[in-house]
């Protein structure tokens, strides 16, 4: 709010026109009519525009792409397969593909690749949650973030995960994948007091109805502390943890768009 108010005041004053306000309180660059990209997230909310790249023909990826690494400092773009990488690699080589997690991401070469203290954990029930698991730590890693990888310590083999209950205690905060019946969100949400971000995945038997089941699970679990995303949606759950991550951390991210007060 104070910054509107300063906007608003300079316009009072004189020393700011009315067309210059409302590019600083609705800015936004108009591509080709099919991206109306928001340069100034990351002043306000503290990370940059995603790229959600399903859907997206790799023209219009690249696109947006080039643009928003004209004006941020990190890149992320979640949803990329193989085909679509290279392709897009072709024509932007500084970008790094991720191909289990199925993200391009980029940091400029003057920019720290870690922001913050503290970590973010990712826990996986098993190897074949990784892919969701993966985009997590991606996420989390692109915005800064350190990440420590805990896979395949389902509730099947309890014991596995035992041996890891430290590294998730010391983390800032958990992210818990799991498929079938989800029951390891509860399992950690009864054993840790950092907060949880549950993760049901589409993967499982038939009684699993892609992911339903195990969501359900989470959202009914008697374990406190625990937030749950939608099936499958590993970067919401990496973004999120790395949010918490940010705001318990001492440093603070370096970036700022010059042309943003927000």
């Amino acid at each position: 709010m104070e910054q509107i108010e300063y906007i608003l005041q300079q316009v009072k004053e004189g020393s700011l026109n009315v067309d210059h306000a409302k590019k600083l309180l609705l800015p936004y660059e108009d591509l080709e009519g099919f991206a109306k990209l928001d340069h100034f997230r990351q002043g306000r909310t503290g990370f940059p525009e995603v790229v959600f790249g399903e859907g997206k023909t790799v023209h219009q990826i690249i696109n947006i792409i080039n643009s928003l690494m004209k004006t941020n400092r990190r890149v992320l773009a979640t949803r990329i397969d193989e085909l679509k990488a290279h392709q897009i690699q072709a024509i932007l080589p500084m970008l790094t593909y991720h191909p289990v997690a199925k993200a391009l991401t980029w940091v400029h070469s003057e920019e720290p690749e870690v922001l913050y203290d503290g970590y973010v954990a990712i826990v996986c029930a098993g190897t074949s949650d990784l892919p969701v698991g993966e985009e997590a730590a991606i996420t989390a890693e692109a915005f800064g973030c350190k990440t420590e990888r805990i896979y395949d310590v389902g509730v099947a083999g309890i014991h596995r995960l035992f041996h890891q209950l430290e590294r998730i205690e010391n983390a800032s905060a958990t992210v818990v994948i799991a498929g079938m019946e989800g029951a390891l969100a509860s399992v950690v949400g009864g054993l840790i007091s950092n907060p949880i971000v549950a993760v049901p995945t589409s993967i499982g038997y038939g009684a699993n109805f892609q992911g339903l089941s195990a969501l359900l699970s989470m959202l009914n679990t008697c374990s406190p502390g625990i937030s749950v995303v939608n099936i499958d949606n590993g970067f919401g759950a990496g973004y999120y943890a790395a949010l918490i991550n940010q705001k318990t951390s001492n440093k603070k991210g370096t970036y700022r768009n010059e042309d943003s007060i927000f």
